[in-house]
């Protein structure tokens, strides 16, 4: 019984590792995604601003253009930083639910597991008076 009830612990962990790995690798998945948006997104607009940058440069001073790109660059980086970060903080609220979540179900598994342990020891139990009193 013990090595039956190592095994479905065994089991369970293994089952747990599983599920923990298939999330890791979707949220990575997921920011990888994402980030592909971004950077789309933000060749797209620097694209944009760029061509309205050259439209404008014929009248501009060279050093107002460098100005401008400094602080597209700068919104830019600011912008992917704050989509890491909430990308990092919904990750791990993520992992922190799942976690709970299956050692909830973990401790309900363990709890049937102990239960069936316990009825069995019983009915052996039970059988043993049996056999010792028929002696």
């Amino acid at each position: 019984h013990e090595r039956e009830h190592d095994r479905e612990i065994s089991e369970l962990a293994a089952r747990h590792e599983e599920e923990m790995e298939k999330l890791r690798a979707e949220l990575k998945e997921e920011q990888r995604h994402l980030l592909d948006e971004l950077r789309q997104q933000m060749a797209a607009t620097h694209k944009a601003e760029h061509e309205q940058a050259q439209l404008q440069s014929q009248t501009l001073h060279s050093l107002e253009l460098e100005a401008l790109r400094l602080t597209l660059n700068n919104m830019h980086t600011s912008q992917l930083e704050l989509t890491q970060s909430n990308l990092r903080k919904e990750k791990e609220t993520a992992l922190v639910e799942l976690r709970e979540m299956l050692n909830d179900k973990r401790a309900q598994e363990v709890a049937i597991l102990q239960s069936r342990h316990q009825l069995e020891w019983e009915k052996i139990r039970e059988q043993c008076l049996k056999e010792k009193e028929d002696l």
